[in-house]
């Protein structure tokens, strides 16, 4: 039986992932489920699921929690905090981590768990993002086994099975949808609003990933993210809109052989493939029949004019350093404007450039440089967005 924490339980990814776990009750269990600040989603969850924990990250939420335990007759022990969870994640409640807490939030409960030497089902892409050395180094020391959840990610962990496969590779290409916006120029993309901007035509996301996507800085993450999973410097790494969301990453090797993995655009396919690997589990999603999806399989060169998120990601990444962490971390203060109608759309990419122009140059080789770094970015951005007008 695998025991397994579900952090994030009550986004998208963690409806996924216990949808999955539902589906095979002889060999999953969710013995521990968290949450933001939530606490009667959570609660609905621990009625459906029965966890053995529940924790909340909002410390104000507990008696809340915990009263409402009670009320529902269940023996799930609450928790809260930040520590609360990492020590949940790292502990003995479970051998299998879903971090899917978005943002830099989930870093320190993912590095506990890579510590622990968990099997981790990485979605929460801002930890490789901000501290990719240091967590891939945290897995190697502690025995984790890390499995991306990210569609693209799984798809080359999939292609690349081994260490034999590993030797021969060549170049990796990530897919991106091109989001909601796909095809517009630029000076069309100034007055569209959080709602277009959310509505993507793919994938259902929490609306931070959602904006991402519409800007490209989550392909832009995801560039990141591969170079520190797979161990492939930016010079190997392609990206190429699909439209169809149908190849998810495409990988080449020296004997010039590409192979790339397929699949509809559900997250349950890849979450599967973490709670089973090397076996396969019944994931709930259809097989693909490409004839129904409309028999056609396109692909075209990014917009980098219309969408520079994604060139300053390859730029952070050329960087190094602290980069990926500014990058990081003034997106994300970028978006919540954006959503907040603090700012407009074409914004966003504005602040990213700003902040790795004036906050990069330091070391990442510590938690507390990369915090350092995360908080000083964040600031910068923050005095950026007082300054501006919302239609900017």
């Amino acid at each position: 039986m695998r025991t397994i924490a579900v952090l994030g339980a009550t986004g998208s990814i963690g409806a996924s992932a216990l949808d999955v776990i539902a589906r095979h009750p002889d060999r999953l269990r969710a013995d521990v489920l968290v949450a933001g600040s939530n606490v009667e989603a959570l609660l609905a969850l621990c009625r459906a699921h029965r966890p053995r924990h529940a924790a909340v990250a909002d410390a104000s939420g507990y008696a809340a929690l915990r009263d409402g335990l009670l009320d529902a007759g269940l023996d799930t022990e609450p928790h809260a905090g930040a520590d609360a969870i990492c020590e949940l994640a790292a502990g003995d409640a479970c051998d299998t981590v879903v971090a899917a807490i978005v943002g830099a939030a989930g870093l320190p409960s993912t590095l506990a768990a890579a510590r622990a030497g968990k099997r981790l089902l990485l979605a929460n892409k801002e930890s490789l993002v901000l501290a990719g050395e240091l967590l891939m180094r945290a897995a190697r020391d502690g025995g984790a086994t890390i499995v991306p959840i990210d569609s693209e990610h799984n798809a080359i962990f999939q292609c690349l099975p081994d260490a034999a496969a590993r030797a021969g590779l060549a170049r990796i290409t990530l897919t991106a949808s091109g989001g909601p916006f796909r095809g517009w120029g630029r000076d069309a993309l100034g007055p569209v609003t959080p709602e277009q901007a959310v509505a993507h035509p793919k994938w259902s996301m929490g609306p931070k990933i959602s904006v991402d996507s519409a800007t490209l800085m989550n392909k832009g993450l995801e560039v990141i993210e591969a170079h520190h999973l797979f161990g492939v410097e930016r010079a190997r790494i392609d990206v190429l809109v699909h439209p169809q969301s149908l190849v998810h990453s495409l990988v080449a090797f020296r004997d010039g052989s590409t192979l790339a993995q397929l699949g509809l655009p559900d997250m349950r396919t890849a979450l599967a493939v973490g709670f089973g690997w090397p076996e396969r589990l019944d994931s709930g999603v259809s097989v693909l029949d490409l004839l129904a999806e409309g028999g056609r399989l396109e692909f075209e060169a990014p917009d980098l004019q219309a969408f520079p998120c994604l060139g300053l990601a390859f730029d952070a990444l050329e960087a190094g350093g602290s980069a990926p962490a500014v990058l990081n971390a003034a997106n994300e203060v970028a978006v919540s404007a954006f959503l907040q109608r603090r700012v407009g759309f074409l914004a966003i990419p504005r602040l990213v450039e700003a902040a790795l122009s004036r906050c990069t140059g330091a070391a990442a080789d510590s938690l507390d440089a990369l915090h350092h770094a995360d908080a000083a970015a964040r600031r910068h951005v923050e005095r950026e967005i007082a300054q501006m007008s919302p239609s900017r």
